[in-house]
Protein backbone atom coordinates (compact mmCIF):
# COMPACT_ATOMS: atom_id res chain seq x y z
CA UNK A 1 0.00 0.00 0.00
CA UNK A 2 1.09 3.43 -0.56
CA UNK A 3 2.35 6.03 2.43
CA UNK A 4 -0.91 8.20 2.68
CA UNK A 5 0.26 11.76 1.95
CA UNK A 6 -0.60 13.49 5.70
CA UNK A 7 0.06 12.18 8.84
CA UNK A 8 -2.25 14.27 10.83
CA UNK A 9 -5.76 15.09 10.00
CA UNK A 10 -8.45 17.43 10.98
CA UNK A 11 -12.05 15.88 9.40
CA UNK A 12 -14.62 18.31 9.51
CA UNK A 13 -18.05 16.15 9.34
CA UNK A 14 -20.78 18.32 8.83
CA UNK A 15 -24.05 17.63 10.90
CA UNK A 16 -26.17 17.36 6.85
CA UNK A 17 -24.12 14.11 6.63
CA UNK A 18 -24.67 12.51 9.42
CA UNK A 19 -28.61 12.82 8.76
CA UNK A 20 -27.97 10.99 5.28
CA UNK A 21 -31.31 11.47 3.01
CA UNK A 22 -33.46 12.35 6.05
CA UNK A 23 -34.70 15.24 6.85
CA UNK A 24 -33.19 15.55 10.32
CA UNK A 25 -31.28 13.62 13.45
CA UNK A 26 -28.71 11.06 12.64
CA UNK A 27 -28.83 7.90 10.08
CA UNK A 28 -26.97 5.27 12.31
CA UNK A 29 -25.78 3.87 8.77
CA UNK A 30 -24.08 6.86 7.75
CA UNK A 31 -22.36 6.84 11.15
CA UNK A 32 -20.97 3.54 10.75
CA UNK A 33 -20.06 4.09 7.02
CA UNK A 34 -18.14 7.23 8.31
CA UNK A 35 -16.81 5.21 11.44
CA UNK A 36 -15.45 2.52 8.97
CA UNK A 37 -13.55 5.18 6.88
CA UNK A 38 -11.95 6.37 9.55
CA UNK A 39 -10.97 2.90 11.15
CA UNK A 40 -9.26 2.35 7.45
CA UNK A 41 -7.62 5.65 7.61
CA UNK A 42 -6.32 4.79 11.10
CA UNK A 43 -4.98 1.76 10.03
CA UNK A 44 -2.85 3.31 7.65
CA UNK A 45 -0.70 5.14 10.63
CA UNK A 46 -3.23 8.72 9.91
CA UNK A 47 -3.73 10.79 13.14
CA UNK A 48 -7.13 11.72 13.08
CA UNK A 49 -8.86 14.62 14.82
CA UNK A 50 -12.65 15.60 14.08
CA UNK A 51 -14.98 18.60 14.13
CA UNK A 52 -18.59 18.05 14.00
CA UNK A 53 -21.32 20.30 12.91
CA UNK A 54 -24.90 20.27 14.68
CA UNK A 55 -26.75 21.28 11.78
CA UNK A 56 -28.62 18.00 11.28
CA UNK A 57 -30.38 18.96 14.97
CA UNK A 58 -30.45 22.84 15.01
CA UNK A 59 -29.38 25.66 13.46
CA UNK A 60 -28.63 28.75 14.67
CA UNK A 61 -29.24 30.94 12.03
CA UNK A 62 -32.89 29.83 11.38
CA UNK A 63 -33.67 30.08 15.36
CA UNK A 64 -32.29 34.12 15.13
CA UNK A 65 -34.13 34.33 11.97
CA UNK A 66 -37.18 33.00 13.59
CA UNK A 67 -36.80 35.64 16.28
CA UNK A 68 -34.76 33.75 18.98
CA UNK A 69 -31.53 35.47 20.74
CA UNK A 70 -28.33 35.01 18.51
CA UNK A 71 -25.87 34.03 21.69
CA UNK A 72 -28.67 31.57 22.93
CA UNK A 73 -29.23 30.23 19.72
CA UNK A 74 -25.76 29.51 18.81
CA UNK A 75 -25.21 28.07 21.89
CA UNK A 76 -27.94 25.68 21.38
CA UNK A 77 -26.38 24.34 18.40
CA UNK A 78 -23.02 23.63 20.45
CA UNK A 79 -25.14 21.29 22.05
CA UNK A 80 -25.99 19.87 19.40
CA UNK A 81 -22.75 19.12 18.22
CA UNK A 82 -22.05 17.27 21.02
CA UNK A 83 -24.76 14.60 20.30
CA UNK A 84 -23.61 14.41 17.09
CA UNK A 85 -19.85 13.54 18.69
CA UNK A 86 -21.44 10.91 21.69
CA UNK A 87 -23.12 9.31 18.09
CA UNK A 88 -20.29 9.25 16.47
CA UNK A 89 -17.46 8.03 19.55
CA UNK A 90 -19.94 4.96 20.05
CA UNK A 91 -19.31 4.03 16.34
CA UNK A 92 -16.09 4.23 16.54
CA UNK A 93 -15.64 2.78 19.32
CA UNK A 94 -17.77 -0.34 17.83
CA UNK A 95 -14.63 -0.08 15.28
CA UNK A 96 -12.10 -0.96 17.94
CA UNK A 97 -11.50 2.75 17.73
CA UNK A 98 -9.71 4.03 21.34
CA UNK A 99 -12.13 7.56 20.91
CA UNK A 100 -12.09 10.81 23.16
CA UNK A 101 -14.59 13.37 22.84
CA UNK A 102 -13.45 17.08 23.90
CA UNK A 103 -15.68 19.90 24.23
CA UNK A 104 -15.13 23.46 23.87
CA UNK A 105 -17.52 24.00 27.05
CA UNK A 106 -16.71 22.40 30.32
CA UNK A 107 -19.03 18.84 30.07
CA UNK A 108 -17.01 16.77 32.49
CA UNK A 109 -19.88 13.78 32.84
CA UNK A 110 -19.75 13.92 29.21
CA UNK A 111 -16.52 14.51 27.97
CA UNK A 112 -13.19 16.17 28.29
CA UNK A 113 -12.47 19.41 28.01
CA UNK A 114 -10.28 20.58 25.42
CA UNK A 115 -7.00 20.98 26.36
CA UNK A 116 -4.12 21.44 23.31
CA UNK A 117 -1.88 19.12 24.68
CA UNK A 118 -3.50 16.49 25.48
CA UNK A 119 -5.66 16.64 22.28
CA UNK A 120 -2.10 16.08 20.71
CA UNK A 121 -0.96 13.43 23.55
CA UNK A 122 -4.26 11.17 22.88
CA UNK A 123 -3.46 11.37 18.38
CA UNK A 124 0.42 10.92 19.29
CA UNK A 125 -1.02 7.54 20.97
CA UNK A 126 -3.07 6.47 18.10
CA UNK A 127 -6.55 7.67 19.41
CA UNK A 128 -9.23 9.69 17.80
CA UNK A 129 -10.24 12.49 18.95
CA UNK A 130 -13.30 14.41 18.60
CA UNK A 131 -13.61 18.71 19.17
CA UNK A 132 -17.21 19.14 20.03
CA UNK A 133 -19.03 22.28 21.30
CA UNK A 134 -17.73 24.55 18.47
CA UNK A 135 -14.77 27.36 19.88
CA UNK A 136 -17.18 27.58 22.60
CA UNK A 137 -18.25 31.33 21.55
CA UNK A 138 -21.48 32.16 19.77
CA UNK A 139 -21.46 33.70 16.30
CA UNK A 140 -18.43 31.21 15.24
CA UNK A 141 -19.43 28.74 12.83
CA UNK A 142 -17.99 25.10 13.39
CA UNK A 143 -16.29 25.47 10.24
CA UNK A 144 -14.32 28.44 12.00
CA UNK A 145 -13.87 25.64 14.94
CA UNK A 146 -12.41 23.35 12.82
CA UNK A 147 -9.97 25.69 11.32
CA UNK A 148 -8.95 26.98 14.56
CA UNK A 149 -8.44 23.13 16.10
CA UNK A 150 -6.90 22.08 12.55
CA UNK A 151 -4.20 25.10 13.47
CA UNK A 152 -4.03 24.12 16.65
CA UNK A 153 -3.02 20.47 16.61
CA UNK A 154 -0.70 21.21 14.12
CA UNK A 155 -2.51 19.34 11.66
CA UNK A 156 -1.46 18.67 7.80
CA UNK A 157 -4.48 19.54 6.21
CA UNK A 158 -8.35 20.39 6.77
CA UNK A 159 -10.63 17.64 5.16
CA UNK A 160 -14.29 19.70 4.83
CA UNK A 161 -16.67 16.53 4.46
CA UNK A 162 -19.62 17.43 2.55
CA UNK A 163 -23.50 15.80 2.02
CA UNK A 164 -23.57 14.99 -1.51
CA UNK A 165 -21.62 18.02 -2.86
CA UNK A 166 -18.19 16.80 -4.36
CA UNK A 167 -15.99 19.79 -4.63
CA UNK A 168 -16.74 23.73 -4.80
CA UNK A 169 -18.45 24.90 -8.16
CA UNK A 170 -18.51 28.33 -9.49
CA UNK A 171 -22.64 28.51 -8.49
CA UNK A 172 -24.93 26.08 -7.39
CA UNK A 173 -24.94 23.12 -9.23
CA UNK A 174 -28.14 22.09 -8.38
CA UNK A 175 -29.85 25.41 -9.67
CA UNK A 176 -27.16 25.53 -12.85
CA UNK A 177 -26.29 22.76 -15.15
CA UNK A 178 -23.08 23.68 -16.31
CA UNK A 179 -21.85 24.90 -13.17
CA UNK A 180 -17.96 24.37 -13.21
CA UNK A 181 -16.38 22.12 -10.41
CA UNK A 182 -12.97 23.54 -9.39
CA UNK A 183 -10.00 20.70 -9.10
CA UNK A 184 -8.00 23.73 -7.24
CA UNK A 185 -8.30 27.50 -5.63
CA UNK A 186 -5.86 29.74 -4.07
CA UNK A 187 -7.49 31.07 -0.54
CA UNK A 188 -7.82 34.97 -2.17
CA UNK A 189 -9.68 33.60 -4.97
CA UNK A 190 -12.10 31.59 -2.99
CA UNK A 191 -12.65 34.86 -0.62
CA UNK A 192 -12.89 37.08 -3.64
CA UNK A 193 -15.49 34.98 -5.30
CA UNK A 194 -17.24 34.22 -2.01
CA UNK A 195 -17.30 30.38 -3.32
CA UNK A 196 -19.36 28.34 -0.68
CA UNK A 197 -15.83 26.53 0.69
CA UNK A 198 -16.41 27.68 4.31
CA UNK A 199 -17.09 31.11 6.33
CA UNK A 200 -14.52 33.63 5.63
CA UNK A 201 -13.36 33.65 9.36
CA UNK A 202 -12.36 29.95 9.14
CA UNK A 203 -11.31 30.60 5.11
CA UNK A 204 -8.82 33.78 6.71
CA UNK A 205 -7.82 31.51 9.17
CA UNK A 206 -6.63 28.91 6.69
CA UNK A 207 -4.63 31.23 4.69
CA UNK A 208 -2.61 32.80 6.94
CA UNK A 209 -1.66 29.56 8.14
CA UNK A 210 -1.39 28.00 5.10
CA UNK A 211 -3.41 25.51 6.42
CA UNK A 212 -4.76 23.67 3.08
CA UNK A 213 -8.28 22.66 2.53
CA UNK A 214 -9.94 19.94 0.67
CA UNK A 215 -13.69 20.34 0.00
CA UNK A 216 -15.13 16.74 -0.70
CA UNK A 217 -18.06 14.18 -0.36
CA UNK A 218 -17.76 12.14 2.27
CA UNK A 219 -20.35 9.82 0.71
CA UNK A 220 -18.77 8.82 -1.51
CA UNK A 221 -16.94 5.44 -1.62
CA UNK A 222 -13.60 5.46 0.11
CA UNK A 223 -13.47 9.22 0.03
CA UNK A 224 -11.64 9.85 3.45
CA UNK A 225 -9.10 7.39 2.25
CA UNK A 226 -8.54 8.71 -1.26
CA UNK A 227 -7.70 12.04 0.41
CA UNK A 228 -5.68 10.84 3.07
CA UNK A 229 -3.87 9.37 0.13
CA UNK A 230 -3.57 12.66 -2.14
CA UNK A 231 -5.90 10.99 -4.78
CA UNK A 232 -7.33 13.77 -6.85
CA UNK A 233 -11.03 14.12 -5.77
CA UNK A 234 -12.76 17.11 -4.53
CA UNK A 235 -11.56 20.86 -4.50
CA UNK A 236 -8.24 21.81 -2.54
CA UNK A 237 -7.82 25.19 -1.23
CA UNK A 238 -4.45 25.94 -1.22
CA UNK A 239 -1.84 28.77 -1.93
Amino acid sequence: MDEPKYKRILLKVSGEALMGDGEFGIDPEVVKGISQQISHVQEMGVEVAIVVGGGNIWRGSTAEAQGMDRSTADYAGMLATVINALALQDALEKQDLVTRTQTAIPMQSLAETYIRRRAIRHLEKGRVVIFAAGTGNPYMTTDTAAALRAVDIGADILLMGKNNVDGVYDSDPLINKEAKRFNQLGYIEALNRRLQVMDSTALTLCMDNQLPVLVFNIQASHSIEKAVMGKDIGTLVSS
